[in-house]
């Protein structure tokens, strides 16, 4: 069974729905769903499956883990000041100060801890820019008169060396039948790569939030959009492969919208079989990052760059982000919500204003 997401008036790609249909024709899957920042990757992107007796780990990537997490700080919106905040932050560079975090981990790859990686990944302060659910806000523990810092980020090198592995080992793009060892070994290190990715996120908020001086660190939401969990329905088991999808079950979370856009905190309905258990994780691209720079040139022009005079307050090192991750290169993140409210996954309870986007 097949399901798009998707009205007259959003656009997806139809070589992303060729990507999600020849999916769909693997052994043992069931369900596969199309959400509505569907569009193409190594696998399709914006994507969930459902599957019975056998798990895929290349649909997930090599990302495994990655997600968002929300975390409050305790300052005042009237007290943040932008300019004075953007200063600290270039001085952000040593991870000296995370051996309380990882003294007491075996991870590999432990000195990725903290970092933020590349591509889409980022720490950005916000603001709550709309309440649409004030007993959900104060329930999720949010001040609206406060800034927040929402990290999004993943497992980094260590769940690319697991894809790798069982790509290597197993040949796990032909999948992992349940019962086996490469199936139960592999699981384990997916949950693994899934931890780490989580701390990672507690420790960049941890060290952008000790550098701005802020009053508290305290993680309000987190939700993974790479992974494969069990899901028990009707006394049967089934897998649930999100690549670029948010989780339905597990509470509100964040649907992130572009560094030019709010993003927004939703509480997804709770059973929501005939979408797999999931729902848009974000705005989700419109353009290849290859073909950006040629696209963006003439808008953001050279002395544009140079001047890094950019209306959301960008810090980054590679100067390829202004084109790669530019509000232009995504979809409109209030249409990827719409279509999700007219097939009633959601409901929305506040919205995220970005102040400063960091990436670096």
């Amino acid at each position: 069974m097949i399901n798009i997401v998707k009205s007259e008036k959003s656009w997806i790609e139809s070589n992303a729905v060729d990507q999600l249909k020849k999916i769909a024709t693997l052994k043992g899957i069931i369900k596969a769903v199309g959400l509505p920042d569907l569009h193409v990757g190594k696998t399709p992107v914006g994507a969930s499956y459902m599957t019975e007796d056998i798990i895929y780990p290349h649909i997930i990537g090599n990302d495994i883990g990655c997600g968002i997490g929300l975390f409050s700080t305790g300052i005042k919106k009237s007290k943040f000041k932008i300019d004075k905040t953007m200063k600290k932050l270039e001085k952000l560079s040593s991870l000296e100060n995370i051996n309380n975090f990882i003294k007491d981990t075996d991870f590999p790859f432990k000195e990725k801890l903290g970092t933020i990686g590349s591509g889409n990944h980022f720490a950005e302060f916000e603001e709550i820019d709309r309440v649409y659910d004030e007993k959900a806000v104060d329930e999720i523990g949010i001040n609206k008169n406060n800034i927040y810092l929402l990290v999004h980020s993943g497992s980094r090198k260590y769940g690319e060396y697991i894809l790798n592995k069982y790509i290597k080992d197993y040949s796990c793009q032909n999948g992992l039948n349940v019962g086996t060892d490469a199936f139960d070994e592999y699981l384990k290190e997916h949950d693994n790569a899934v931890e780490f990715a989580k701390l990672n996120r507690e420790i960049i908020a941890d060290r952008i939030s000790n550098c701005v001086n802020s009053k508290e660190n305290k993680k309000l939401l987190d939700s993974v959009h790479n992974s494969i969990t069990k899901k028990k329905v009707n006394n049967k088991t089934f897998y649930i492969h999100r690549k670029g999808a948010a989780p339905s079950d597990t509470g509100c979370i964040v649907v992130a919208g572009t560094r030019g856009s709010n993003s927004y905190i939703v509480k997804p309905k709770y059973n929501l079989l005939d979408y797999a258990y999931s729902i848009s994780h974000g705005a989700g691209r419109k353009w290849s990052r290859f073909g950006c720079k040629e696209k963006l040139e003439k808008v953001y022009s050279k002395k544009y760059v140079r001047q890094n005079n950019m209306k959301c307050n960008l810090m980054y090192n590679d100067k390829n982000v202004i084109y790669e991750e530019a509000p232009e290169a995504y979809k409109n993140i209030d249409r990827v919500i719409q279509d999700m409210l007219d097939e009633k996954m959601i409901e929305v309870v506040a919205t995220l204003k970005p102040w400063i986007t960091y990436k670096r």
